[in-house]
């Protein structure tokens, strides 16, 4: 790169200021920095404040510190939309103060493993930052109560919060929360383990616009509060129960009979959700449950029912009839699945024109003959087939040769071959592929 102090160069003569500041809202930050090293009218355009509307420092977040968010801010000022620090450790509560009084346009912002920030961090977020829409806290240990009731008072625009890990919050602090933002559409709460029922009560009778909640590893929630989110929630289409080990069909049928939009779970402030329901390690939940999900959802895309232990091919014949729009499935550790569901899945319609990802691992009785009945699903792009016994590897190759785009991911354990007396088996090593 050659610096220069001209400013007369032939491009700066041809085109306007205002065409010029144009392109370089196009430019990623870096192009930005650099640009504005090469004279003084580029530095400038560069660092007008209209180019800094949206910034992710996640590719610089070890060299992060509280001064450059703080410059940031600065420069910046009304015209930042969206900031992303995701990972910056070194960022703290003084530094985001500064930013909160500076950005109070601010809409998106994404503080994902600041570890550093406390309560404080919310209070001037709600002080300053009316206009915050999205925010996400995940991993944020030292979060309580206080910052989500701040941010009810101050941030009542709000549509999605992640609350992932942030595990001192009780149903006390999403009463609060819940009591002045009313327009959540997304609310995740992975990992904040001291909820109970009472708090999915408090979001029922106020997040009537919910959209997208998880509930991931929230063990102390029961069919009662499921019960209670469904009959509160209506337009739900994405939900996450994983790790809910007390969840009975009790609350599949509280899904099917009160959220029939139910699809999926892709937690994103989008106006189109995908539809997927995620019930892994939800170990009660049976196939009377499933039958009814099935009968009464029928726009599901993607489900995750790894470890559902009690489920069987009746399961797939009811998502194979029902659901013609599934394209992920996981059946994990269900063991009690066979070569039979499969042959319903894959002649299904789902099968033919929608299924892209299947999880099959550690399905004891599935053998080759699935992998025959899997070539109807022509747009098959992976597999998973790790510790399924009776499958080989000769009927991984022999599927993908009908199916060459799909990738399978399979583990081969060690195998011992027959020895004489006395002679000790070597090992023969059939490692983890994918073909």
């Amino acid at each position: 790169m050659v610096f220069s102090n001209n400013d007369e160069g032939l491009i700066n003569k041809k085109l306007p200021k205002e065409l010029l500041l144009r392109i370089f809202s196009f430019l990623d930050i870096v192009t930005l920095c650099r640009c504005a090293q090469i004279s003084k009218a580029w530095n400038i355009l560069a660092l007008d404040g209209s180019n800094w509307q949206r910034i992710d420092l996640f590719n610089f977040q070890t060299d992060v510190e509280g001064r450059v968010v703080e410059n940031i801010s600065k420069r910046c000022g009304g015209f930042l939309r969206k900031l992303s620090l995701r990972g910056c450790i070194g960022v703290g509560d003084s530094s985001l103060k500064t930013f909160a009084q500076n950005c109070r346009n601010i809409e998106h912002l994404n503080l994902n493993g600041c570890t550093k920030i406390t309560d404080s961090t919310c209070y001037s977020l709600s002080r300053f930052c009316s206009k915050l829409k999205h925010l996400d806290l995940t991993s944020c240990v030292s979060i309580t109560n206080s910052s989500l009731k701040g941010i009810s008072e101050g941030c009542r625009n709000l549509e999605y919060l992640n609350l992932s890990w942030c595990d001192q919050i009780t149903k006390d602090g999403i009463e609060a929360l819940v009591r002045g933002c009313r327009g959540l559409k997304a609310l995740l709460l992975r990992g904040c383990t001291q909820l109970e029922d009472e708090a999915l009560k408090h979001i029922q009778n106020y997040c009537h616009e919910l959209v997208s909640l998880n509930l991931q590893s929230c063990s102390r929630v029961t069919d009662e509060g499921v019960v209670q989110i469904c009959r509160g929630c209506h337009r739900l289409q994405a939900l996450c129960l994983s790790g809910c080990s007390h969840l009975t069909d009790a609350s599949l049928t509280a899904l099917a009979l009160n959220c029939p939009r139910l699809h999926h779970y892709l937690f994103l402030p989008c106006a189109s959700h995908p539809r997927i329901l995620e019930a892994a390690r939800c170990s009660h939940l049976t196939d009377a449950g499933f039958t009814l999900l099935a009968r009464n959802c029928h726009d599901l895309e993607k489900m995750d029912l790894e470890e559902c232990v009690l489920i069987t091919d009746s399961t797939l014949i009811q998502l194979s009839v029902h659901c013609p729009k599934l394209q992920a499935l996981s059946l994990s550790h269900c063991e009690l699945i066979t070569d039979d569901g499969i042959l319903h899945l894959s002649n299904s319609t789902c099968g033919h024109e929608r299924l892209r990802v299947l999880e099959l691992d550690n399905c004891l009785l599935i053998t080759d003959v699935a992998l025959e009945h899997l070539e109807n699903c022509r747009g098959l792009e992976r597999l998973e087939l790790y510790d399924c016994q009776q499958v080989t590897r000769a009927g991984i190759k022999r599927m993908r040769a009908q199916l060459p785009h799909v990738k399978v991911h399979a583990y081969f354990a060690p195998v011992t071959p027959p020895t004489a007396v006395g002679g000790s088996g070597q090992r023969l090593c059939r490692c983890c592929v994918i073909l």
